[in-house]
């Protein structure tokens, strides 16, 4: 199975680069199952009902979220309606929606999606993300209950991210990190045969400060004070992701790719026309 995981989508540029380019590259890149980060597909923070339901027809198979997941208010009742859109699973036990979800691509096979937000160097307290995500690795083991398992570990901290990619070793397809907005060139596959990256990067306008336009945060970090709000940038976007190959016997990965496309960034991958 050839599963795309695109990092949070920024703004509108992002969305828009969602819109007009995601189907021409799932279909040169053959993929069978898209996930999409949304965290900060409106105005940078959160993600509506109306993008999301944007997102997802323009081909994104499921939407993860992350510590914004309810910046929109429309997410809090939203979330229950839609099962394709995803929240942490250690959020708060009485937060709507749910943090893990097993879906079929389009030849039935079962991929398992999850999602955790990290601890380290975040603004709120998160339950513990390694005990949740063991819970939904013991009941779904890759090869067995599913073909495909895929956790989303929305985190700060590089270290968190790494500990959490070899917890999980040999019992997902695929760990990847986002949050940070900034693609890491650690693609690897593990040794037990989970494939990692420590950040996916984001959708969104690399001319900018992590999706925000520039101006601002410079701002505020050349003068210690703020004057305007945060904007996110509006330039051409660079779709940034991981395309993993896994084995539909064992649920691992048998070869995995940075992804970059559009934009700015040099490219990883380029649609082949």
């Amino acid at each position: 199975m050839r599963i795309l995981f695109l990092g949070d989508v920024m703004g509108r540029s992002g969305r828009r680069a969602i819109t007009d380019r995601l189907a021409a590259l799932k279909a040169s890149l053959k993929a069978d199952f898209t996930i999409v980060n949304g965290e900060n597909a409106s105005g940078g923070m959160g993600l509506t009902a109306a993008h999301a339901k944007l997102l997802l027809d323009a081909g994104a198979d499921c939407l993860t979220l992350g510590d914004h997941a309810f910046d929109q208010k429309d997410m809090l009742s939203f979330i229950d309606t839609e099962p394709r859109v995803l929240r942490p699973l250690n959020y708060a036990r009485e937060a709507p929606g749910r943090g893990f979800r097993v879906f079929s691509d389009a030849r039935g096979r079962k991929v398992l999606v999850l999602q955790a937000l990290g601890q380290v160097f975040m603004k709120r307290p998160f339950d513990d993300p390694f005990s949740a995500v063991d819970a939904v690795l013991r009941a779904h083991p890759p090869g067995g209950m599913v073909q495909a398992a895929v956790l989303d570990i929305h985190a700060e901290a590089t270290s968190e991210k790494m500990a959490m990619g070899h917890y999980c070793d040999g019992r997902a397809s695929l760990v990847v990190g986002t949050h940070t907005h900034v693609p890491t060139a650690d693609t690897q596959i593990l040794p037990r045969g989970t494939a990692y990256q420590s950040d996916a990067g984001m959708c969104g306008d690399y001319d900018s400060v992590i999706g925000m336009d520039k101006a601002e945060p410079m701002r505020r970090f050349l003068t210690g004070m703020g004057r305007d709000r945060f904007t996110p940038a509006e330039g051409e976007a660079t779709l940034s992701g991981v395309l993993v190959t896994t084995d539909d016997r064992t649920g691992l990965a048998t070869a995995v790719e940075a992804l970059r496309d559009g934009g700015r960034l040099v490219p990883t991958h380029g649609i082949k026309g």
